[in-house]
């Protein structure tokens, strides 16, 4: 089930953003004005202002910069030591990945949607993404970039480990609707020094894991052509996400190795669509994830207290001459 964002979001986030010399300001992320959020997330925000207890001895990365002049990069060295630690598991259905691989046809059903109408696709089309470039940041093993591929958008996909790039590498090339992925090991911030542009931005399960969230949405947008698309998904820093993706998933299920999230860096939808607004990219959409315990599907929902995702557009007044021509709806 999809969603517009509702009128009250929008007033949401236009009252709860601070004027300083004329530029709004990103609420701190470790808390939310309770007053600025719509009515399902207020029951949260009484309790994201501070972190519940944590599990025994769970590891923790480095703390979010708290301040001062931008870094260079938004990578956290810590972060890509996790993950590369377990990149040859990536397409191993029942490995460390295994929740990606469940809810990756859930989340390619979300994005085939959404860019199918805004680009004025046929969704029943074999390949309805067919001429629109698309660049997949944070593509770890490459399994949200095959699928793109198959549905006939030219990918580039970039991720920081390089052992993970290898893996996607070798694991497309064995399939000739694949092979044509552009993988390459760098950051969003180094295409955007090169200059590199694409139709549609996408980024899933990532700003979590990164050491500045809002500079890597300003890198999002930078890589998008004017009135491009932008598509990001995350975890809620919410209760029900802690109790949940956290101590269920990481602690108690192990469906996921111990320490892959640290709750303090999980992003609100609020905070999100603060971020991506203040980055020039208006959010137009956004869903929720919810798992079904008995038959171990992931579904589309307007339940975002947990697993959510956003699309957004990039604000422009000129239109882009590059790639797909009609890009308003």
């Amino acid at each position: 089930m999809l969603r517009r964002v509702p009128h009250s979001l929008r007033r949401a986030l236009v009252s709860s953003a601070s004027t300083h010399h004329g530029r709004a300001q990103i609420p701190n992320p470790s808390h939310s004005p309770p007053q600025a959020l719509l009515p399902q997330w207020r029951r949260y925000a009484s309790i994201a202002s501070s972190a519940p207890p944590q599990p025994p001895s769970p590891p923790r990365g480095p703390s979010r910069p708290g301040g001062g002049a931008p870094s260079v990069s938004s990578l956290n060295p810590a972060e890509v030591a996790k993950f590369a630690a377990i990149a040859e598991t990536w397409w191993d259905s029942n490995g460390p990945f295994k929740p990606l691989h469940l809810m990756n046809p859930t989340r390619l059903s979300f994005i085939r949607s959404t860019l199918c109408r805004y680009f004025r696709r046929d969704p029943y089309s074999s390949k309805p993404l067919k001429g629109l470039k698309v660049i997949d940041v944070g593509c770890g093993g490459g399994i949200l970039s095959e699928p793109l591929a198959r549905m006939g958008a030219t990918v580039t996909a970039i991720d920081a480990v390089d052992k993970n790039i290898k893996i996607a590498s070798i694991h497309a090339a064995s399939d000739p609707t694949t092979a044509s992925i552009e993988y390459c090991c760098t950051t969003a911030e180094e295409l955007v020094k090169e200059k590199r542009m694409f139709d549609a931005v996408i980024s899933l399960e990532v700003i979590e894991h990164v050491a500045n969230p809002l500079e890597f949405c300003e890198s999002l947008s930078a890589l998008a052509v004017p009135n491009g698309a932008t598509v990001v998904s995350t975890i809620n820093r919410s209760m029900r996400a802690y109790a949940t993706a956290i101590v269920a998933a990481e602690y108690i299920l192990g469906w996921l190795p111990k320490g892959t999230h640290e709750w303090s860096k999980l992003v609100t939808p609020e905070e999100l669509a603060l971020m991506l607004q203040k980055a020039s990219v208006s959010v137009e959409e956004m869903a929720g994830f919810v798992y079904n315990p008995l038959n171990g599907e992931w579904s589309l929902s307007d339940d975002i207290s947990v697993n959510y995702i956003a699309f957004g557009v990039k604000k422009s007044g000129t239109p882009s001459t590059d790639g797909a021509e009609a890009r308003l709806p």
